[in-house]
């Protein structure tokens, strides 16, 4: 995600509390538009959430006892719970990068002024939507096989090596894993264009994320209307149809909308 406020280092260290506010520290959820309500939960190591107002956009944010919070899993799970919770209700929330910490409640509202412009234009963005996730996977048992069935040039080249009187030598082995490699992405992306054109009519944009397995054939991030997500889930279905057995479908949400907030913040 690109959307960041930066460390407790890299924000003014204004340390005098706002009136309403405990001095201290904050961590980061989220901005939103100052009037928007907030759910009832609590944030990381179960302390309650609120807003720090600045004119027409606040941020939410909890007390945190320390400058670095550790990417533990309980700590990630309260992380997502309050996006998860503010998505749930009317408004969509400008998510904040994990560990966003600010000294102050003043230094929070300084950092909002600055960079007031720019989240606005990224609430109008994200306003009424929300992000699914789409991944297809390669459901075969070995992938090397499959591609050698799928790709007559690859199972050349590999056939010619097992052939050979002496044993492939290293050479041989870069060169086969090289042309794997190759074939890999260039199916990954006419793949992946085939599954985009697919679900463009119900989602206002994609973009592919890094594959975190060689198995995976695309990791898709869909912008989606709040309203329309039962048609996203249809054009999903749909776009299975067009592949065989060799692949598998998976769709979730809705998240807020990391993949698509992408803010130049003023520190």
């Amino acid at each position: 995600m690109k959307a960041y406020a930066g460390t407790a280092a890299e924000m003014e260290p204004v340390r005098t509390a706002e009136p309403g506010f405990a001095p201290g520290r904050r961590y980061l959820y989220a901005v939103i538009r100052a009037q928007d309500a907030l759910p009832a939960c609590a944030g990381i190591d179960n302390l309650g959430i609120h807003k720090i107002e600045e004119g027409d956009i606040a941020a939410v944010a909890s007390t945190v006892p320390s400058a670095r919070i550790r990417p533990e899993r309980r700590h990630l799970a309260a992380h997502q719970e309050v996006l998860k919770q503010l998505l749930l209700l009317a408004a969509t929330p400008m998510p904040m990068t994990f560990g966003t910490i600010s000294d102050s409640p003043r230094a929070v509202r300084q950092f909002l002024a600055k960079n007031r412009r720019a989240f606005l234009r990224q609430l109008d963005r994200v306003a009424g939507k929300v992000e699914m996730g789409l991944r297809v996977t390669w459901e075969v048992p070995n992938i090397f096989e499959y591609f050698v069935h799928v790709h007559p040039d690859l199972r050349e080249v590999r056939d010619r090596l097992l052939a050979a009187t002496r044993p492939a030598n290293q050479d041989d082995r870069i060169e086969l894993g090289q042309m794997f490699a190759r074939l890999l992405e260039e199916d990954r992306e006419r793949l992946t264009g085939k599954v985009e054109r697919a679900v463009a009519t119900a989602c206002f944009e994609s973009k592919p994320n890094k594959c975190r397995t060689e198995r995976e054939v695309m990791n898709l991030a869909c912008l989606v209307a709040r309203d329309r997500q039962e048609d996203f889930a249809a054009a999903v279905f749909q776009a299975a149809q067009l592949f065989d057995n060799d692949f598998a479908f998976d769709y979730n949400g809705p998240w807020a909308p990391h993949n698509f907030v992408d803010v130049e913040v003023e520190l």
